[in-house]
């Protein structure tokens, strides 16, 4: 039986997660969808179209979806909903998990890989974040669990951007990309995505795509970016007399990435040594992290990405005959430090 694909659900209060998961659970999209509801959630969706006082924490919807709201921890709800289709009680084909407005998605995420009896069932298919355009700037400053839900994404939608000036929507985007230059960005009208562009966007699986945002690998040398955008955006907002506008290049988020590349190969002892020593003390604060490699003594790409402590790695297709062998490597993190990583990577080259 193959693996049921499992998408988790973060996002900003007011960013419009209820009214996807409303649609998810109620409109006809011909998809068999069990969603785990968190029902500490601030929003509740419960009230409104589910009878909150019933014992049973499992309802079948109309349109052949399922809800179930978390009353112990995430692991039993996933095992209960796992046996129950196993015995042909429930018949759903993907799981969407509700992560609270200012949940952590790290834990959620590391359930699926640690826990063998998981794994065994269900296959984590990506973290999607929903932003509110409108008070973004604030949540994130005020917020790290903000700022970690923006680490943590494979995709971000950001939401109310009609909302907000077109300068506005171009300086949040720009300080998420910082955040992280590996989720694509796509503004959405209130929490209006198509259930497609939720799914299958595959972004645990080991593969030798490292999409990182253009503008971000041309900061060539990190740290010039400031300059690099402070022009560009000068271009459009000078006379801009917003506050907002250009103050995220003052400030500093907790939550950054950074992007290591090199053309000669990796010693695979080294690296290995030098992965493993940076998990185990910067794991809990390295949030996302992946690269595509070029090993010593290896034709094939090396591909790993983590989560926190969790690694894992792959071969992956060999490279081409005319194509430069080059590592990517791109770290999100809270508080990372930069030069310990890229000096460190530096002396595992060959």
């Amino acid at each position: 039986m193959s693996l049921i694909p499992v998408t988790i659900l973060t996002g900003f209060l007011g960013s419009g997660k209820t009214t996807l998961l409303k649609r998810v659970l109620t409109e006809t999209h011909g998809r068999k969808i069990a969603v785990i509801e968190n029902e500490f959630g601030e929003e509740n969706i419960d009230n409104e179209i589910l009878v909150s006082d019933t014992e049973e924490t499992i309802v079948q919807m109309s349109n052949g979806c399922i809800c179930c709201t978390i009353r112990e921890d995430l692991r039993a709800t996933l095992q209960l909903l796992g046996a129950k289709r196993r015995k042909g009680l429930l018949d759903f084909d993907r799981v969407v998990v509700e992560t609270t407005g200012l949940a952590d998605p790290g834990p959620v995420a590391q359930t699926f890989f640690m826990d063998e009896e998981i794994a065994e069932q269900f296959l984590l298919d990506a973290i999607v974040t929903l932003v509110d355009a409108k008070h973004a700037q604030a949540q994130l400053d005020e917020r790290q669990e903000a700022r970690r839900q923006v680490g943590f994404a494979d995709q971000i939608f950001i939401s109310k951007s009609d909302l907000v000036s077109a300068d506005e929507l171009a300086a949040l985007k720009h300080r998420i990309g910082h955040m992280n230059p590996r989720a694509p960005q796509k503004a959405v009208h209130f929490g209006e995505v198509p259930v497609s562009e939720v799914f299958d966007l595959r972004g645990f699986n080991l593969n030798a795509k490292l999409d990182i945002d253009p503008d971000f690998l041309n900061d060539e040398a990190g740290h010039d970016h400031h300059d690099h955008h402070d022009h560009h955006d000068h271009e459009h907002g000078e006379h801009c007399d917003h506050p907002s506008h250009g103050h995220h290049h003052r400030h500093d988020d907790d939550v950054k990435s950074f992007v290591f590349r090199a053309d000669r190969a990796f010693n695979p002892a080294k690296l290995e040594d030098f992965l493993g020593a940076v998990v185990n003390i910067y794991g809990p604060r390295m949030l996302r992290y992946k690269g595509v490699l070029h090993m010593e003594g290896t034709q094939s790409k090396v591909i790993f990405q983590g989560v926190h402590q969790l690694m894992g790695s792959d071969l992956g297709p060999a490279w081409g005959t005319d194509e430069k062998r080059q590592s990517k490597m791109v770290f999100i993190g809270i508080d990372l430090p930069k030069d310990i990583f890229m000096q460190g990577l530096q002396q595992c080259l060959v």
